[in-house]
């Protein structure tokens, strides 16, 4: 059975890899793995459970609800807008501080691929014109995406929580240290690549491209920032951390209800038609249900599947008591798996379904392995030449994603080796 079950599992992360449908995957794969270890009636018990999730359900809808609110009202755009003036005063720290603003960024726009088209539509011609090659210019976007993996928005956070029986900002605190220092890990291996190579800020470049682009690609758009505007994306985000437990400035506030303030405070700023900002809301909802709900879902019955056959605690056994095989296994295997295929999400979900629960088990706190396996997901994913991050990022720099791929490489493995170290 342990056999049958290990063959299964590989099956199915090669099957999530090549593309296919993850959440059909992980399901047919754990509802196989019960029919095995003759549990069949756990598959319908696993797949409810999760459905009407307290604690995830209405986090991670009422965060992608917000989210589609946000680009409606051009909120998103005008907090871009607002930092992109900074790079223009210094072009020698032009990759660094391009990272960090994508990175800190995307603590408001969780989404990778949403940060990426928002941020890089701004950022990435704004390095080009300065004269950073521009796959360095795309990579640097991409590479800060990684960010969102200690955002409140992260579906991740609250589902770690959820495991360890805290609450979410308890989770994101925990795991904030170690995601800074490992940024600055990553930016000082990438900065380092940029200057060995030649691909930072350069007057030729520069030039170069003001010829290319001709006298009337160098006008910009228009775009007028409203301060207003921009503020709001970072509302829920203060209000979660002032009222959080460890700061307490505030009286504690859920996770829903600062998204509902700041979709109130989106159509307050704009006065946008707010039949269209309920039906944005919901739109948001019901799409997170559909593709992260959706997958945590399936990755529960995958999850019980492997209980069920017993992999589960034999993993466990093997695992008890060397504290460094469970740090490699949950930083290595998301994030392999996410560079593979372009998403962390599944692997992660996983891993922390099966694993992360006995945690402790082998010397680990369930907080710090469950953090440690999403992050290093996104990290994975930042360097992944078929996410959709990355493909938005290529395109805008009109240049190939394995380019970017290629200069992400290094420190987005530093980063995830600095992160295992710490957590």
């Amino acid at each position: 059975m342990l056999l049958v079950g290990g063959l299964i599992v590989i099956l199915t992360f090669v099957l999530i890899v090549k593309k296919y449908e993850a959440r059909l995957v992980l399901f047919l794969a754990g509802l196989l793995m019960c029919l095995i270890g003759g549990l069949p009636g756990d598959v319908m018990k696993a797949f409810t459970k999760a459905m009407v999730n307290n604690s995830l359900v209405p986090t991670i809808c009422t965060v992608m609800g917000f989210s589609y609110v946000m680009r409606l009202t051009t909120c998103d755009q005008h907090l871009v807008q607002s930092i992109s003036g900074i790079l223009k005063r210094g072009r020698a720290i032009l990759v660094p501080i391009s990272f960090f603003l994508t990175w800190w960024i995307s603590l408001a726009i969780p989404s990778a691929s949403g940060c990426s088209a928002a941020v890089g539509s701004i950022l990435i011609p704004t390095l080009i014109a300065a004269g950073v090659h521009p796959a360095m210019a795309a990579a640097t976007v991409l590479a800060g995406t990684w960010g969102s993996a200690i955002s409140p928005g992260n579906a991740h956070n609250p589902f770690v929580a959820d495991l360890a029986g805290t609450d979410m900002m308890t989770v994101i605190i925990n795991e904030t240290p170690a995601s800074v220092i490992a940024s600055i890990a990553c930016v000082v291996v990438m900065t380092a690549y940029a200057v060995l190579r030649k691909e930072g800020a350069t007057e030729e470049r520069r030039l170069a491209y003001l010829r290319e682009i001709g006298e009337e690609g160098v006008k910009e758009a228009s775009f007028h920032v409203r301060p207003l505007l921009a503020i709001v994306p970072l509302v829920p985000l203060f209000l979660l951390i002032l009222g959080s437990k460890q700061v307490g400035l505030l009286p504690e506030i859920s996770v829903p209800l600062s998204m509902l303030i700041g979709v109130a405070l989106g159509f307050l700023v704009t006065l946008k038609d707010a039949q269209e900002i309920c039906r944005k809301f919901f739109e948001g909802m019901g799409n997170a249900y559909a593709d992260v709900i959706g997958l945590i879902v399936c990755a529960s019955v995958f999850t019980t599947g492997m209980t069920a056959i017993g992999l589960t605690g034999a993993l466990t056994e093997l695992m008890e008591g060397s504290q460094a095989a469970a740090a490699a296994a949950g930083t290595f295997g998301p994030f392999f798996i996410a560079v593979i295929s372009g998403s962390g999400d599944a692997a992660a979900f996983a891993f922390n379904g099966a694993i992360t629960p006995f945690a402790e088990q082998f010397g680990l706190s369930i907080m710090d392995l469950g953090s440690l396996a999403q992050i290093a997901g996104a990290m994975g994913r930042s360097m992944s030449p078929i996410a959709g991050a990355a493909i938005i990022c290529a395109g805008l720099a009109k240049v190939n994603p394995i380019e970017v791929s290629k200069r992400n490489a290094l420190p987005c493995l530093a980063s995830a080796i600095v992160l295992m170290l710490l957590l």
